[in-house]
């Protein structure tokens, strides 16, 4: 099933299934819970993020030719930060560049994101996909300078600014997809490819990831994973390609869809 959120004309929000001709049709239930769908249209006048998420676990230097191309070694275990859920923005909506603490270095980042659809620890990688609710695209967005340079070391503060993680345009169900390492992937900047790979290329599989993430940890519902960018990014290219306001930038995944958001000066 493909799953939407929506915002209706009401200002309500909901869940529904894509259906093939285009249109949707209204869930009830809890989305955690197996949602059952209803012969209800869904009026939609807003797509939104498909989840809202109750974190967002990312992971760095998980593509085999990223590493290369930055001149990183191959990790031994996942490298693990954070992005708050301040930063979650739907499709279509912009990427805001930041302006009042400013960056002259904002990336884009194409990524598998992983949803847990039920809590989970020290689960082992022969059933970690059971705990899997579903897949969507994401943009890692990413302001190198406060993440290299005035970040103190760590990646928070150039990975958390609002609008730096739009997520959509729908949550694929893992029935539909039941080996998330085999996906083609894309990064689109003003309709000319940048990143173009596949989730085959991850050092640490979908499995890996959440075997490790739940490692005497609990993995509450609606926690997000981000499973790392392969090669082709901006602060890659020579010279770098940063994000400026009037681009567009379209994530595509396999078996999803596109994600699509144009990029602004922060108010």
């Amino acid at each position: 099933m493909k799953i939407i959120r929506y915002e209706d004309n009401h200002g309500n929000i909901n869940y529904a299934a894509q259906q093939r001709d285009g249109s949707a049709l209204k869930l009830n239930g809890y989305l955690y819970a197996s949602p059952h769908m209803t012969s209800e249209k869904a009026q939609v006048a807003r797509l939104l993020a498909p989840v809202q998420p109750a974190a967002i676990i990312c992971i760095g230097l998980n593509y085999r030719q990223h590493a290369q191309e930055t001149g990183a070694n191959i990790p031994e275990f996942p490298v693990v930060f954070y992005k708050g859920i301040n930063t979650v923005q739907h499709p279509e909506q912009p990427i805001h560049l930041p302006t009042h603490l400013k960056s002259n270095q904002v990336d884009y980042e194409c990524e598998l994101a992983v949803v847990i659809g039920k809590s989970c620890k020290n689960v082992s990688r022969r059933n970690a996909l059971d705990y899997v609710l579903g897949y969507t695209c994401a943009n890692d967005v990413s302001a190198r300078d406060w993440q290299k340079q005035f970040g103190g070391g760590q990646w928070s503060r150039g990975k958390s600014f609002d609008t730096f993680c739009p997520l959509g345009p729908c949550l694929v169900t893992r029935d539909e997809i039941p080996n998330p390492n085999a996906l083609r992937l894309r990064t689109l900047l003003n309709g000319q490819p940048q990143q173009d790979s596949n989730t085959a290329d991850m050092i640490f599989d979908v499995p890996a990831l959440i075997e490790f993430l739940s490692g005497s940890t609990t993995l509450v519902p609606g926690t997000v994973i981000l499973t790392g960018t392969p090669a082709g990014v901006g602060m890659a290219q020579k010279p770098p390609r940063w994000l400026a306001a009037g681009d567009s930038v379209t994530i595509e995944i396999e078996k999803i869809g596109a994600l699509t958001n144009p990029v602004l000066l922060e108010s």
